[in-house]
């Protein structure tokens, strides 16, 4: 059922248990490497049929510099390195036919790497993303310096140790006998309707979560709730934990501040907007985990 899910197949070996402070800097000289580069927030591609977001190091030649470096781990016995460039960075990749810059919703839907690099690539952004944005110390806030490889920032005026962290985000279909709510934001695709999400809020369960959000944003209250699957979005960096949940009403009232529109929708509406040939209304994304929760639903 998640073969196709964007972003969650990666192969790495992961090294993040390990103290061994000069391994990113072997990591850097060893030529065997393997380089994942972010101008910004856009990957760097090696083109091809399909491309490949692993680039040989020799690509950090062409900048003046970079802003941060993380060893993700290793695969197939060679490290790979995510380094982050300035959005600048891009300019000097653009007009080489060897190489394109495009973002990484647009990586996944095109299928312009293969699928098993594109959890490499979700995870070099997000750790990129929140070394960029955690520079200093929330105890103290002196600046801090990467460590651990990338997976740590230290702080050296007060001591302490900051780590990467996940944001997770509940996403649920609800469903009423034979059929199944949905809503729509203004910011989704024309025609979108997907299933309800939110994130999950301190010392709460996952399915507090799902009965709350959906109490929250439509006014449906719902019982029973399961797990089904997940899905790392690095869009910065949440984990979207995918559950399907019993409606015990039907009537909405939707959050007018949080959605334009929510509705509920036959079994046969959302095989339409699955194939592509329902007039109204369209279904997520195929490499978004909505997409794949309804077609779970319609298969049961």
């Amino acid at each position: 059922m998640t073969r196709s899910i964007g972003y969650i197949t990666n192969p790495l070996a992961r090294h993040t248990a390990e103290h061994d402070p000069e391994a990113l800097a072997n990591a850097v000289r060893n030529p065997k490497s393997a380089l994942v580069l972010l101008a910004g927030d856009l990957p760097v591609l090696q083109a091809g049929e399909p491309g490949t977001g692993l680039l040989p190091l020799s690509a950090l030649i062409r900048l003046p510099g970079h802003k941060e470096q993380v060893l993700l781990g290793t695969l197939n016995g060679h490290p790979v390195v995510a380094t982050l460039a300035a959005p600048e960075a891009a300019e000097l990749f653009q007009d080489d036919p060897a190489y394109s810059v495009t973002d990484l919703r647009a990586i996944a839907t095109r299928g312009l790497v293969p699928a098993e690099e594109l959890g490499i690539l979700a995870m070099a952004k997000t750790m990129l993303d929140w070394h960029n944005r955690h520079r200093f110390c929330a105890n103290c806030g002196a600046a801090t310096q990467a460590a651990q490889a990338g997976f740590r920032r230290d702080c050296a005026a007060c001591g302490a140790q900051h780590f990467p962290r996940t944001d997770p985000v509940v996403i649920m279909l609800i469903t009423r006998g034979d059929m199944c709510l949905m809503g729509r934001q203004p910011r989704f695709a024309d025609k979108v309707y997907s299933c309800l999400a939110g994130f999950l809020e301190p010392g709460e369960t996952i399915e507090d979560a799902v009965r709350r959000e959906v109490f929250e944003e439509a006014g449906i209250r719902v019982g029973a709730v399961r797990y089904l699957t997940s899905q790392p979005w690095p869009f910065p960096s949440n984990i979207m934990i995918g559950c399907m949940g019993e409606a015990i009403s039907d009537e909405i009232n939707f959050d007018r501040n949080e959605l334009e529109d929510a509705r509920w929708f036959s079994k046969d509406d959302v095989r339409r907007m699955l194939d592509g040939t329902h007039e109204e209304f369209a279904a997520p994304s195929p490499i978004a985990i909505a997409n794949h929760l309804l077609r779970e639903w319609v298969k049961e």
